[in-house]
């Protein structure tokens, strides 16, 4: 598992090295998004073995979520989470952030509206609650916080035992 994250974040990197050389602009997220489906769809025969969410801001500095499943087909989202503990995850974040349902049609497009630090808080005790419950959550959590600003980086002590 680890082996296929280094050898996909290789993969994606080095190709994102040649688009900002080609181009003499980084890529964007959708654009990082559409290359990690396409290298993820070239492996479908012997897929990595890698859980995936591609995050960042759209061309409009909105957030900009993807999960993936393993052979590349993905969907823009408004949160998402990835990993052995998602099962436990997933229901904390649908209850508190109440998104349309994704059987809908037609798709309904989904904004949240919560604070910065009310949502830190919420993934803060969503990760929380998932450590106490699965053994394959790690120790340390990093959460992200992209802004039109930049990238603040946060990290959550889970357990020390």
């Amino acid at each position: 598992m680890q082996a296929d994250r280094d050898a996909l974040h290789k993969t994606l990197h080095s190709r994102h090295v040649m688009y900002a050389f080609n181009h003499r602009k980084p890529m964007s997220c959708p654009a990082m998004a559409q290359l990690l489906s396409n290298t993820l769809y070239y492996k479908r025969f012997f897929p990595y073995y890698t859980f995936n969410i591609c995050a960042g801001l759209d061309e409009e500095g909105r957030g900009a979520v993807y999960t993936y499943d393993a052979i590349g087909s993905y969907e823009r989202v408004g949160y998402g989470c990835q990993g052995s503990g998602k099962e436990l995850m997933q229901p904390v974040l649908d209850s508190q952030l109440k998104a349309a349902s994704p059987l809908l049609l037609p798709p309904q497009p989904w904004l949240s509206s919560l604070p910065l630090e009310v949502a830190i808080d919420l993934v803060k005790s969503a990760f929380t609650s998932a450590g106490e419950r699965d053994i394959y959550t790690g120790d340390d959590v990093e959460i992200l916080i992209m802004t039109k600003d930049g990238v603040e980086v946060q990290t959550l002590e889970l357990k020390r035992d």
